[in-house]
């Protein structure tokens, strides 16, 4: 998708490409008390970098890009294109997302033109402009194919050539090679730093949302490091290394590290080793963690070469896990108090050496009690059971509490996560027909 203003604005070459100054955003939510999803960010692209931004899953990264592009407006705070102010849709910016999203009843000389007539660009300029960018980006050849036809690879190319077909001072990348597998984004994202380090595209700035942290090193001259609830500027690593950049360099690894590192540590909480886990609120964004897969992890942790102790970026590649899961299971781990994470490393506590021990039983019941111990919204949902005379309860009532924090699918996500830990801990049964706990299994 390509954004453009109406009408044009005018720009000054000597400002920075984009500065966005305390920017804050809030949702509504049904009580009307508003949910704070960025929290006054203060950011300035400059001519000639690449920037990338990197947090967990939630941390208002694509709210913040939207923002950038004039899509989403700030509640508070002013974003800036070239010193003049950004209230829609900016000629000059283009973006791409994760989703392919291409008109499936066009070629794709069809889906590159359309941002060239929406800029009301003569006919035979536009087929003129969209078959250079559609050669540019790798697909000379298929002009006159249609979606369908084409790979997962091919279809993010044609996103790429109508981003580029506008000839844009700034490209903004929503994790754009998320949905691809391992090899076709790799070729894709060499493709890209081909045409940027070559000059051979007129862009000037580049901002990527990722979830891969390698990708990011490798392609960014800094790393932003978002945090969570609301979403802000935690931290800021500056990247010097060359390009192409080896992923097996010691400084590559080293800056890895570190991200690891602030990614896994929340400004203000304790991080010694050995500190108990930090108590949380009923509205807690709960980690998307499979019971199944925390206890394979707990389990692997106890092999060698761990033996207890992982460091993250190692164990992320040796698992094959990719960022946010990781994240999910390692914050899990942490909040049930069966893991510490400190300092890109995690390393399992004698209750979590205790449950990767224990037989079936024995692990429901340390499971239950961690879940009982660490998790209020658990806690909260059994309280209420206990005391009902019918010891039953319907799940709107707890999704309604959780909606005074979180939007509606997040709190969804939420309590359909502390059914799972719930069930499997046999806390609370749960009947998804009539949508409603109760004890009655028990």
């Amino acid at each position: 998708m390509t954004m453009v203003a109406e009408p044009e604005m005018t720009v000054s070459a000597e400002a920075p490409l984009l500065r966005a100054v305390g920017v804050c955003k809030t949702y509504r939510t049904p009580d009307h008390t508003g949910r704070l999803v960025l929290d006054r960010i203060d950011f300035t692209l400059r001519d000639g970098e690449i920037v990338g931004i990197l947090g967990k899953s939630g941390s208002g990264k694509s709210t913040f890009l939207r923002t950038l592009t004039g899509l989403v407006p700030p509640s508070e705070g002013s974003v800036s294109y070239r010193g003049q102010p950004v209230v829609g849709p900016v000629h000059g910016v283009a973006m791409v997302f994760q989703s392919f999203a291409l008109f499936p009843w066009l070629t794709v000389l069809g889906n590159v033109e359309l941002g060239l007539e929406a800029q009301g660009v003569a006919p035979a300029e536009r087929r003129r402009r969209a078959v250079a960018a559609i050669d540019i980006i790798g697909l000379d050849g298929f002009e006159n194919a249609y979606p369908k036809e084409l790979s997962g690879g091919m279809r993010q190319r044609v996103g790429f050539a109508r981003a580029l077909v506008v000839n844009p001072d700034i490209l903004l990348l929503d994790e754009p090679f998320s949905a691809l597998d391992v090899l076709t984004a790799e070729t894709l994202r060499n493709d890209l730093m081909d045409l940027w380090t070559e000059r051979r595209i007129p862009t000037k700035g580049i901002v990527m949302v990722s979830h891969n942290i390698e990708e990011a090193v490798e392609i960014a001259d800094r790393v932003l490091i978002f945090g969570s609830d609301p979403g802000r500027i935690n931290a800021e690593i500056p990247i010097s290394l060359p390009r192409p950049r080896d992923g097996n360099d010691p400084v590559f690894r080293q800056i890895v590290d570190t991200v690891y590192t602030l990614l896994t540590t929340v400004p203000g909480r304790d991080t010694r080793r050995g500190a108990k886990p930090e108590a949380i609120g009923l509205g807690y964004r709960l980690p998307d963690a499979p019971v199944q897969q925390l206890s394979a992890l707990i389990e692997r942790l106890t092999e060698p070469p761990y033996n207890g102790r992982a460091d993250l970026p190692h164990l992320a590649d040796e698992e094959n896990l990719d960022v946010d899961e990781l994240f999910a299971l390692i914050e899990t781990l942490h909040l049930l108090g069966f893991a510490h994470v400190s300092g890109g490393d995690i390393e399992l506590t004698a209750p979590g050496r205790a449950y990767a021990e224990a037989d079936m039983l024995p692990r429901k019941q340390a499971f239950a009690d961690a879940v009982i111990k660490h998790v209020p919204l658990a806690a909260h949902i059994r309280r209420v059971l206990d005391e009902r005379p019918g010891h039953r309860a319907p799940a709107a009532r707890f999704l309604g509490e959780l909606e005074d924090h979180l939007s509606e699918e997040e709190a969804q996500r939420v309590l359909d996560t502390v059914i799972n830990w719930g069930r499997h801990a046999e806390i609370f049964a749960y009947d998804d027909d009539s949508e409603s706990f109760s004890l009655e299994n028990f």
